[in-house]
């Protein structure tokens, strides 16, 4: 008798087991999946669906203070915003980051300083035609708080550039 079939044989128990296993490596290898009968334009509608329209392609580029600046959702439909030498598009978040929201202080500004001390006053800005802020005195506490703002935002928003100083663009 073959090595396969003799533990088999000997304990019905490793049978009894094998036609569970087997019925569901079949049902993934051989999936019974109907295809939609329409094409779901909306999340809701299933995890397979299709946006109206491609987003815009953003292009990633270097940004300083001065360039950034345009981009406050007054001056241009886009919203972006810097954190650490990061800057994210964050026009999909408009209620937040545009004209009026809670955070629009920071549309078209590096918001380091504010993210990592938790204020969103406008004395958290440094002049635009300065040198970026070194940070470099605030606490490992506010650090690590403004790294957690940067991973958030690059889970949900779009990196498309880096800050730099306004002579290095």
């Amino acid at each position: 008798m073959s090595s396969f079939a003799q533990p088999l044989i000997e304990t019905p128990l490793n049978a009894l087991l094998l036609v569970p296993i087997a019925y569901y490596a079949y049902s993934i290898a051989f999936p019974n999946v109907k295809p939609a009968a329409t094409i779901p334009t909306d999340w809701r509608g299933g995890y397979s669906w299709k946006p109206a329209s491609h987003p815009k392609t953003v292009l990633y580029k270097r940004y300083t203070p001065k360039t950034l600046q345009p981009f406050n959702g007054v001056d241009s439909p886009r919203i972006l915003l810097a954190i650490n030498g990061k800057v994210f598009d964050v026009t999909a978040g408009g209620s937040f980051y545009g004209p009026g929201g809670p955070y629009g202080n920071f549309a078209g500004r590096d918001a380091s300083r504010g993210m990592a001390k938790q204020s969103f006053d406008k004395d958290m800005l440094l002049p635009i035609d300065g040198p970026i802020d070194t940070l470099s005195d605030i606490t490992p506490d506010e650090r690590e708080n403004m790294m957690g703002w940067v991973e958030h935002f690059s889970h949900k928003y779009i990196v498309c550039g880096e800050l730099v100083e306004n002579d290095a663009a």
